[in-house]
């Protein structure tokens, strides 16, 4: 994410994030300011800003000159009604990513750098075939997660409420609610309907947990990175000197069920690791790119295994992927979520919001995740059954050799321990 003075990219943010309160940003609207814009005005505000910037030049193939006109013509009364206007003409761009919010949803989706939220803990997005509204991932230790929501299930209502044909924006306000107040939400996964009854907290989020494991490849570093927040990139320079000054023989990062968030996190925590070479490239519709590289400064070279699944999204792939690419890391797990577009989140004359997708990133490879995610170099599949075992029932195992993903992961880096040695014994 960059903070500018006209506009906040969320560089690698994979969802609308649900649950996030917002306060300390130091993104003030416009509206604040003694002009407003009139309804007609913020029609044509945001038809110009995704003129400008919108990824696709073709605009999904719609003459965006005459949605303009289209909208213009219209007379409008009240800022509603522009609201309205304003969410049929980006409904003709057939992209989830790009959205309006009102002044209440847009200041419920900016992130507040203390990494503390409200809610119940799930980052959300819209299908982009189905239009359904699917779960990126339930944030560890929040109300959803310990109440059973996975990645990848479907929310087929909200207290009651059908969300066919519900955008992103609709969904946020069912799901937000006073700490304390609770939420059902109706989840099909696997072709079987689920209910759960989630109460709503405040939570504040630590994004890094590490150890060390005395394991039989030797004594590893073990780091859990939940989020790329804010201060995700300080606690992980923290974790990784306090485990190189306990001499660890490798590391094991953990970024399954990581759904993403701060572009520039991702990179400065790829740097951590990586001494040359690219870590991503972000594409706009001119096809011009611009490159984040590696700068020299890596805290350790020792062994990597990255373990990932289907809710390590955006971020988690922009990372994983870099030090896939550049042969950094070896990544075991399941397929990663497929996220890979950039979005810039603008405010608005009135307090309300506009994301609009302005780039895709590509892996060091050049490879397109989007839609597709990133394949681990070693498989290892869990049930669905397994996963909520692993991480609800029994979480005394997650990490251990109980764990099947961390226990091949533990395989993995004792042969590239033993390789190391053994190329360091012959020099």
């Amino acid at each position: 994410m960059v903070i500018t003075k006209s506009r906040l990219v969320l560089g690698a943010t994979a969802v609308t994030l649900s649950t996030i309160a917002v306060t300390s940003l130091g993104i003030h609207s416009r509206g604040q300011a003694l002009f407003k814009a009139s309804p007609k005005e913020l029609v044509d505000e945001v038809w110009q800003i995704v003129q400008r910037q919108y990824v696709d030049g073709t605009f999904n193939q719609v003459d965006w000159q005459a949605v303009r006109k289209e909208y213009l013509s219209k007379s409008y009364s009240n800022p509603q009604e522009a609201y309205k206007s304003i969410r049929e003409m980006l409904k003709k761009l057939e992209d989830p990513y790009t959205r309006f919010m009102d002044p209440a949803e847009f200041k419920n989706m900016q992130v507040d750098t203390s990494g503390e939220l409200t809610g119940i803990g799930i980052t959300i997005s819209q299908d982009e075939k189905t239009k359904q509204l699917v779960v990126i991932a339930p944030i560890e230790d929040t109300p959803a997660f310990k109440a059973g929501v996975l990645a990848k299930d479907v929310i087929l209502k909200i207290d009651g409420k059908n969300t066919k044909g519900m955008d992103t924006n609709q969904a946020v306000s069912l799901i937000r609610g006073e700490a304390g107040s609770k939420v059902s939400l109706t989840i099909q996964r696997n072709g079987q309907t689920k209910q759960f009854d989630i109460k709503r907290a405040r939570i504040e989020i630590h994004p890094v947990k590490f150890s060390q494991k005395k394991t039989p490849a030797g004594n590893l570093g073990y780091i859990r990175l939940n989020q790329f927040s804010a201060n995700a990139s300080k606690e992980m320079q923290t974790a990784i000197k306090d485990l190189e000054s306990k001499r660890v023989a490798g590391y094991i990062l953990d970024l399954r069920g990581n759904p993403g968030g701060l572009l520039f996190s991702s990179v400065d925590i790829a740097r951590m690791w990586l001494n040359k070479g690219t870590i991503v490239s972000t594409i706009d519709r001119q096809g011009e790119r611009e490159r984040e590289v590696a700068n020299g400064r890596a805290l350790t070279n020792k062994p990597l295994v990255i373990l990932v699944d289907k809710g390590s999204a955006s971020a988690s792939e922009i990372l994983s992927g870099a030090l896939q690419d550049n042969k950094r890391a070896t990544l075991v797990g399941t397929q990663t979520f497929g996220k890979g577009l950039v979005q810039s989140v603008r405010p608005l004359e009135d307090g309300s919001g506009l994301a609009v997708t302005i780039a895709k990133y590509h892996t060091p490879n050049d490879r397109d995740i989007n839609k597709h995610g990133i394949d681990p170099d070693v498989k290892v599949d869990l049930t669905d059954a397994q996963r909520q075992d692993l991480w609800l029932n029994e979480r005394d195992k997650l990490a251990t050799l109980k764990d099947p993903q961390f226990a091949k992961a533990v395989d993995v880096i004792g042969k590239k321990i033993a390789a190391q040695g053994a190329a360091t014994a012959e020099k």
